[in-house]
């Protein structure tokens, strides 16, 4: 067979990544006595490494007697495929230090992506040098490298400096940089580099909505999802579209995320497991976990990603006893779990109040799988037995754990103290949690409530003070509720709607009907000088009663009322919504900044546990 055929058929195979074929080739110049002849040896280290058998390419590159900058590039690239930078690194000290060679174009190119993916700026920097003296300083596809490189280690400026001096710009250099501008929340920056691209690519486009998600700018990704649309570009790759769907989870905005759902099985991607996964968090985030869970059956080969994101997803929603179900059908599939797995587990045993299960799912992550537990884990069982009541458990845990308790682990058991009325325990908290001087403004406020109901007023005016001077403002509360093609935002207290005077009259018939049937007022959380009467009042115009009442009065009977509330759910809203339910007989789901809460027949999935 003629060299040139075995060259074609060696590229075939690295291009679709058949190593079998590879090496029955591979064979066949051995017995024909060519492997030392070029370009052998180069074709078969690149079709090994693009095929991820690393010592293959090895095992061939070592037994060349003579060795070039092209053979050099091409174990490093191999190297660099196999995502072992450091070894990268190393092999490229042999080559100057054995081989006497310089690096070339693509040796730099190499190092560059190595550097870049350790992290390692110090590195960078020295390669970066490297490659300014020598005789390839003007190559574009190095620089376009170390945009990359600069973006991704935050230096967004350097990035650019780099970005402007590359002569031919490819498609490669203008994504890094806009990449860069987005995922440091440079958003305007981002957005304006993206229109001046001449010819503007899926993968522009998919850089720029992907950081602007990550950095909280929904809105903003989903109009240049739009604008994208709009010019027409084929969305020929599945990767473009989690980041948008992301955007509907954030949201919570169940419609849009339906939308994108249909436009996935229009485009053919359901097979996708990265586009499976991204729906699944989708719709558990939006408060279909029904929905979350036809996905994920829906989806052929899952992997941890599928299984964690459906246990958390049932954990959010309360649905304890199927996250457990589902994480025992997951290992006997044979696929392990990660640390977020275990994050979900105990976090749904704490709002089932499973304190037995949690404490030993926590332990199987060491003992079974050999995971250190983090400090999240830490906190995630803190709350367990905290929201169970065992406050001692809990106090132990922050003064044995093998963290420094950070502010959200003693406001998880503040929390417990003042739900479960530990008066002297939660003001000895209290003590501890205020010399840290917290920056969080729910912590504040919360020492604030706890201080006020122990009458210790000397300590509420220091938490005031506190937030003065590190200038900490009380968030106002907020509620959403969606329906459909329509969304409607209320603030607390807010009195200014058009239809207030029908929110108020339908909140004061429900109020008439929950007083027959039992209903009194927790006016606990109220604790300005006020009367009795007063502080019900303000009970009555919080955001969330508002929105479910607007709700009742716009969506069509029988539906069920989703509405996301930006603080956690008051103790006396969470009994009104059980009443409502009962009442009006409409399943409410609430997602608020703790969990979600089905309110269905007078009960709340989160058996009160929230």
């Amino acid at each position: 067979m003629p060299c040139s055929r075995l060259i074609h058929k060696l590229q075939l195979c690295a291009k679709r990544r058949t190593p079998s074929q590879g090496k029955i080739i591979h064979a066949q110049i051995i017995k024909t006595g060519l492997r030392q002849y070029d370009p052998f040896p180069n074709t078969l280290i690149d079709m090994y490494g693009k095929c991820g058998l690393i010592q293959n390419a090895l095992q061939v590159f070592d037994e060349m007697p003579q060795r070039d900058q092209v053979c050099w590039a091409s174990i490093l690239t191999a190297h660099t495929h196999a995502n072992l930078p450091k070894r990268t690194l190393s092999m490229f000290r042999d080559m100057v230090s054995v081989d006497g060679l310089q690096p070339d174009h693509f040796v730099f190119t190499s190092l560059v992506k190595a550097c870049t993916s350790l992290g390692s700026l110090r590195m960078g920097l020295q390669v970066h040098a490297r490659f300014l003296s020598s005789c390839y300083s003007n190559d574009d596809v190095v620089k376009s490298s170390l945009v990359d490189m600069y973006a991704k280690c935050g230096l967004v400026d350097t990035a650019r400096i780099v970005f402007d001096s590359i002569c031919c710009k490819s498609s490669v250099s203008w994504t890094a940089m806009i990449s860069g501008y987005a995922k440091s929340g440079r958003k305007t920056e981002a957005i304006d580099l993206l229109r001046s691209m001449k010819e503007r690519s899926l993968f522009a486009w998919t850089a720029l909505m992907s950081g602007l998600v990550q950095n909280g700018y929904w809105v903003d990704a989903f109009n240049m999802f739009n604008e994208m649309r709009r010019e027409g570009i084929d969305i020929d790759d599945p990767f473009s579209l989690p980041s948008i769907i992301g955007v509907s989870a954030n949201l919570a905005a169940l419609e849009l995320g339906k939308q994108m759902h249909c436009l996935v099985l229009a485009l053919g991607f359901e097979s996708s497991l990265y586009v499976g996964n991204a729906l699944v968090d989708m719709y558990a985030k939006c408060s279909d976990v029904n929905a979350a869970k036809r996905t994920f059956d829906s989806i052929c080969n899952k992997d941890v990603v599928s299984w964690t994101s459906i246990i958390v997803g049932m954990a959010q929603h309360g649905r304890a006893q199927e996250a457990l179900s589902l994480y025992d059908e997951m290992v006997k599939n044979g696929v392990k779990p990660n640390k977020v797995t275990f994050l979900g587990l105990i976090y749904a045993c704490g709002h089932a109040g499973l304190v037995d299960k949690g404490r030993h799912l926590f332990k199987s992550m060491s003992k079974d799988y050999g995971f250190s537990p983090s400090l999240q884990h830490y906190t995630c069982l803190l709350d367990l037995y905290s929201r169970s009541g065992h406050l001692d458990d809990a106090e132990k845990l922050l003064y044995t754990m093998p963290y420094e308790p950070d502010e959200a682990a003693w406001a998880a058991l503040l929390s417990a103290c003042k739900r479960h009325g530990k008066t002297q325990m939660g003001v000895r908290v209290a003590d501890h949690l205020l010399s840290l001087e917290p920056k969080d403004n729910s912590t504040c406020i919360m020492l604030s409530n706890v201080y006020a109901g122990a009458a210790m007023w000397e300590k509420v005016s220091k938490v005031r003070r506190l937030m003065t001077v590190k200038d900490i403002k009380k968030e106002p509360g907020y509620s959403c509720i969606d329906l459909g093609k329509e969304s409607q935002v209320f603030y607390a207290g807010e009195n200014t709607h058009p239809k207030e005077d029908e929110i108020y009259a339908l909140l004061k018939e429900l109020d008439a009907e929950m007083r027959k049937r039992g209903y009194v007022p927790d006016i606990s959380s109220v604790l300005h000088d006020m009367d009795q009467q007063e502080k019900e009042n303000q009970l009555f115009w919080h955001s969330e009663r508002l929105a479910v009442a607007y709700g009742l009065l716009k969506s069509v009977p029988g539906t069920v009322i989703r509405i996301v509330k930006n603080l956690r759910v008051c103790g006396d809203c969470h009994i009104v919504f059980k009443f409502i339910s009962s009442i009006v007989n409409r399943e409410i789901v609430v997602r608020d900044a703790s969990r979600f809460h089905h309110f269905k027949d007078g009960n709340c999935s989160c058996s009160d546990f929230w």
